[in-house]
């Protein structure tokens, strides 16, 4: 009688299936792209578009501080709301162990001038050394809104 042998140790594929892991990993990405830029903006302006605007770097680190005023008036240091008559204590507390002194500020463009104007009336009286106003470079094909006819 003759003993009958397998051969089927032979033929075992050992490479590695990276394809459901490349899966998770491209929704992943994707996920971290859409949600990235809702976390810059905390609270949504439409800023005022400008033909030379300066790039300020400052102004997206973690700590700035950063002051919204939203078309119908409200006012918000970072995401919290706040008014006017309290933002200038809570703008020195936070600039209190900081030695770069200057706070920015997001505008609506449709925000009321006088609003503006008082929020950086009392963040100036707290002894901030500089205010810096976010604004969003003009696209080369939009034209400034022309006078009504």
């Amino acid at each position: 009688m003759a003993i009958v042998k397998r051969d089927e140790g032979k033929k075992v594929n050992s490479n590695i299936n990276v394809t459901p892991m490349v899966d998770v990993m491209l929704v992943l990405l994707i996920i971290f792209m859409v949600i990235t830029p809702m976390l810059e903006n905390k609270v949504n302006v439409t800023l005022a578009q400008t033909e030379n605007a300066v790039a300020m770097e400052d102004a997206s680190k973690e700590d700035a501080i950063t002051i919204a005023i939203t078309r119908d008036g409200k006012v918000f240091l970072g995401q919290d709301q706040t008014s006017i008559a309290d933002l200038g204590s809570k703008v020195s507390d936070l600039l209190k162990d900081k030695t770069n002194k200057m706070v920015f500020f997001r505008s609506d463009s449709r925000a009321h001038y006088g609003t503006v104007m008082d929020a950086i009336d009392a963040v100036r009286t707290t002894g901030v050394d500089e205010v810096g106003l976010l604004t969003e470079n003009r696209q080369p094909n939009t034209k400034p809104p022309t006078g009504g006819q």
